[in-house]
């Protein structure tokens, strides 16, 4: 056991007659540890994407918000009469009618 052990730390594995099986294994575990790596750095920049999304979605959603409620605001009765009362008109005292129309064939 103790010349097993002592021969795997010296790399006799590596150069002995039948080391071509070794190194095949070698790059066999390296590809796969090179693809683990780029998977997981792949995965890494799509949560941070995810992250960076979900950040760019609340303040469009905040802006679209305070944009929907100046729209309140400006379109009320009020806000229009008083707009158009420093302009010089008010609103009508009389009701509109409606018009109706006959067309003849």
């Amino acid at each position: 056991m103790r010349k097993g052990v002592y021969g795997l730390l010296k790399g006799r594995f590596l150069v002995s007659e039948d080391s071509f099986k070794n190194w095949r294994g070698i790059l066999f575990v390296m590809i796969l540890a090179f693809f683990m790596i780029a998977s997981s750095h792949s995965a890494d920049k799509k949560v941070h994407d995810i992250a960076r999304l979900g950040d760019e979605v609340k303040e469009l959603r905040s802006a679209f918000v305070d944009g929907r409620s100046r729209l309140m605001r400006i379109k009320m009765e009020s806000s229009i009469v008083k707009k158009m009362s420093e302009k010089g008109l008010v609103p009508s005292e009389i009701p509109p009618k409606k018009i109706k129309l006959k067309i003849k064939n």
